[in-house]
């Protein structure tokens, strides 16, 4: 029998520390997380530099944790992987410090993991992946299609020309005196609510993969605007569930069409929006009517930032061969490339 590949994953692109222990790239032996969004709920959104301090404050003790949780010592982890790119340039530097000050120290191997390749692959933390399959990356700062024919190899056919989707929910959120972050609020409103509004669906040219959601955002915001200035009262439930259709019907129609033309074998989500309830009941009734594509979905659990996910990834690339020297760097903005 082959010895299993334990890695040490970690994650701080943004507002969560998180450091994961993957087995063979499909098993979480620990996965903790320390969220930050109390500390930036006040203020509306990410503030970066409250961000990095705090992963400063807390890495250290996410590392202990996670190799507790998960009953492993440093003798025990083959490679230790990090979210090189893209992400929040001060936050990706804690994390990634972090983990070439310990791969030095225990003489570990060094892998830099692209965060939306961690998305993608936190699928295969839930069942394996079937090649060739498509990918909708969904989250506060992509909005992306992503064909890949085999493991780790990637190609976007679609992406956010303006907003990306996760973008546009916290602006409609912020618009709805929601509080932050929007898109669960949004969410639950839509879930009690009806599509009565009149409301864009932005489709650009007839072939394009591509998205653009800054029109819709700005057509919500000017109903609300427009109904004060009219006196009138905005129904924000109906509101909520007339943006959430728009954004719905799109991304399931452009997914579909694409992963026909691609001929998937599967259809899979990542990013922070996939755990939209709406975006979920939309894929699935629209691949059960299509009968011939498999849909995941990973659990919630998996679908905001962690190191679980980037372990994942990570594995991966140490089995292709990837290495990362002590001259790795943050990214703030990174191309997702093939191995």
């Amino acid at each position: 029998m082959e010895k299993d590949i334990l890695v040490l994953a970690v994650e701080s692109s943004c507002d969560e520390t998180s450091v994961a222990v993957i087995k063979n790239g499909t098993e979480i032996l620990s996965n903790v997380v320390a969220s930050q969004i109390e500390s930036h709920k006040r203020f509306g959104g990410v503030v970066p530099e409250v961000a990095s301090r705090h992963h400063v404050e807390s890495v250290t003790l996410v590392f202990e944790e996670a190799l507790k949780v998960a009953n492993v010592t440093w003798d025990d982890i083959d490679a230790i992987t990090v979210t090189e790119g893209p992400g929040l340039i001060g936050s990706l530097l804690i994390g990634i410090n972090a983990a070439k000050a310990l791969a030095f120290a225990h003489n570990i191997p060094l892998v830099g993991v692209h965060h939306i390749a961690g998305h993608i692959y936190a699928n295969q933390l839930v069942e394996p992946l079937e090649f060739p399959l498509l990918a909708l990356v969904v989250s506060g700062g992509h909005t992306e299609l992503v064909y890949m024919k085999d493991h780790y190899q990637f190609e976007v056919i679609g992406e956010t020309l303006d907003d990306a989707v996760g973008e546009a929910y916290d602006k409609v959120a912020r618009t709805l005196s929601l509080p932050y972050p929007g898109g669960p609020h949004i969410d639950r409103l839509a879930a009690v609510g009806e599509d009565t509004y009149k409301l864009p669906r932005v489709w650009l040219d007839k072939e394009s993969y591509d998205f653009s959601f800054s029109g819709l955002k700005s057509a919500v915001i000017n109903t609300v605007h427009n109904a004060k200035q009219r006196g009138e009262e905005i129904v924000p439930e109906n509101l909520a569930a007339s943006f959430q259709a728009s954004v719905v019907e799109v991304l399931v129609e452009k997914t579909m069409r694409a992963a026909r033309e691609y001929n998937v074998k599967q259809i899979i989500v990542a990013g922070g929006v996939s755990a939209n309830k709406g975006l979920r009941k939309g894929l699935e009734e629209a691949v059960a009517k299509d009968g011939h594509i498999k849909l995941t979905v990973p659990p919630l659990s998996l679908c905001t930032d962690n190191a679980a996910m980037i372990g994942a990834a990570g594995t991966m690339a140490y089995l292709k061969g990837h290495r990362s020297g002590m001259d790795m760097n943050g990214l703030s903005g990174m191309e997702l490339t093939s191995l």
